[in-house]
């Protein structure tokens, strides 16, 4: 049993909690991942640790309200309630040193899961450029935290009432323009993810992706998060959940992430129906 000790709204639909777990806060490194059950007849998710504190034994997780499991955790938990598992930290993690010029992009809650990148390629001596995007204004958040641990901060949202108006890729096109960057990352959706990846090719520069959405496991065990990387068959969940976006076959994994879409939604509306 984990103890939730503070709870703290920070965009439409997505909260974000300090949860206590002190040996999981030791061990943690960025780009890795937790699997949270609610309770005991609760399904298993995975979700990307957004920051930690070792020596207050906490780790701080993002949750967007999308299926069952995160509305219920929104809607139902709060401060000094329990979670009933936490399994972690899982997964590899990222492959942070000196590069020179590097950029992070998040995209919808992927805004929190590139914030320890970010934070970790800072400490390592690197010059930062984070560019965050939503579909507007009030979806944006943690812009002042990952403001806080980069060079230069872009802000797109698609409808312009926030930054520019556009999308990620649009700016990552145009830092890639105007300067050498040595590496860079990006988190969120499929569909941003292979723009970005589109944009990097054109432009012969790495960029690595994650592909957390996919996890249902999250230890090996049920391959439902088998993606195609470089010709070869991948399981996101121990062999990533990064890599390098010139060797994924987005098509791929575009189709793997539909498959579990009619039991989310039946689980969804279920839950719905019960409040």
């Amino acid at each position: 049993m984990k103890k939730i000790l503070k709870k703290t709204k920070v965009g439409t639909g997505v909260w974000e909690y300090d949860i206590e777990a002190p040996l999981i806060a030791q061990s943690n490194k960025p780009g890795q991942f937790i699997i949270l059950r609610l309770h005991e007849k609760g399904e298993r998710i995975p979700l990307t640790i957004a920051d930690t504190d070792a020596e207050e034994g906490t780790i701080t997780i993002a949750a967007q309200s999308a299926g069952k499991t995160t509305r219920e955790l929104n809607d139902n938990y709060g401060e000094g309630d329990y979670i009933n598992d936490l399994a972690g930290p899982l997964g590899n993690p990222s492959e942070i040193e000196k590069y020179g010029n590097v950029v992070t992009i998040g995209g919808g809650v992927g805004i929190a899961l590139i914030y320890p990148i970010a934070k970790a390629l800072k400490e390592a001596g690197n010059n930062v450029t984070s560019i965050i995007g939503a579909q507007s204004e009030e979806k944006i958040f943690y812009e002042d935290k990952i403001g806080g641990v980069s060079d230069e901060l872009i802000i797109t949202t698609d409808d312009g009432s926030l930054g520019r108006k556009g999308f990620t890729s649009d700016a990552f096109a145009d830092v890639l323009e105007e300067k050498e960057i040595h590496k860079s990352w990006a988190i969120g959706p499929v569909i941003m993810m292979k723009v970005c990846s589109e944009v990097a090719s054109k432009y012969d520069t790495k960029l690595i992706v994650s592909l957390n959405t996919i996890m249902v496991d999250g230890t090996g065990m049920c391959g439902g998060c088998r993606v195609e990387v470089g010709d070869k068959a991948k399981f996101a969940c121990i062999d990533g959940p990064e890599f390098e976006a010139d060797r994924v076959d987005f098509k791929v994994l575009s189709q793997r992430n539909q498959t579990y879409v009619e039991e989310e939604k039946c689980l969804l509306d279920k839950y719905l129906e019960e409040e």
